[in-house]
């Protein structure tokens, strides 16, 4: 017997989509767009592997992270929350190589009436986005980057973080660069920065994935 309510996101995409308008599955390399802010809100995306960014861009060209999004994280549904179309208000972005499934947006709005566990799937991302959002922006508010970047190491602990032997090992290859463009910093402050809290034992980097030692011990020193 199939239980729905336990049939995962991804499944309930594919079996709203299908027909005339099957579901695409896509892949982007790091560092590719996924949407421009003003394209045209068509598709509704679900996060099949890796990691996506989304950032707001301002006029003066400043590029400030909102959100960095998880696997089995769906975005792009504006639109559905507003209740009338509209364009992208984000850049999204593969932090990371990622893999993504999407369906025409409107072929979401009448699965949400028929499929309640679908809305409540929906529900609970968008309550994740918000808080880690809200997190995003204390991480940026700090203006001493040391103090920034350990808050988003902390932020990626607690949403991409895995218990390995010697602490929380985050699970995603991170080029220094990508850390930089998502705090905005650069990529020769951040290789610093990172060497120093390697030289402090507060962390370890094994083929591109950070380890951190102590999570509460890093944020107690640096809060």
């Amino acid at each position: 017997m199939v239980v729905t309510q336990d049939k995962p996101l991804a499944d309930l995409l594919r079996q709203i989509s299908g027909g005339a308008f099957p579901p695409v599955v896509e892949t982007y390399e790091r560092g590719k767009t996924i949407f421009f802010p003003g394209d045209p809100a068509e598709r509704v995306y679900f996060l099949l592997k890796g990691a996506v960014k989304l950032s707001r861009v301002y006029e003066a060209g400043e590029e400030i992270t909102v959100a960095l999004l998880r696997e089995n994280s769906v975005f792009g549904v504006l639109s559905l929350i507003t209740g009338h179309r509209s364009d992208r208000f984000y850049h999204a972005v593969a932090f990371t190589p990622v893999e993504l499934l999407s369906i025409p947006i409107d072929q979401v709005e009448p699965a949400l009436e028929d499929h309640p566990e679908l809305s409540m799937m929906m529900l609970r991302g968008l309550s994740s986005r918000i808080l880690q959002t809200e997190m995003m922006i204390e991480t940026l508010a700090h203006r001493d980057m040391g103090s920034r970047l350990v808050s988003f190491l902390l932020i990626l602990c607690r949403d991409f973080g895995v218990p390995s032997p010697n602490g929380i090992t985050v699970d995603l290859k991170l080029s220094h660069q990508a850390i930089a463009e998502a705090i905005g910093s650069t990529r020769v402050t951040v290789t610093r920065l990172l060497g120093d809290l390697r030289q402090e034992g507060m962390i370890s980097i094994y083929k591109k994935k950070i380890t951190v030692h102590d999570p509460v011990s890093l944020s107690q020193q640096f809060t």
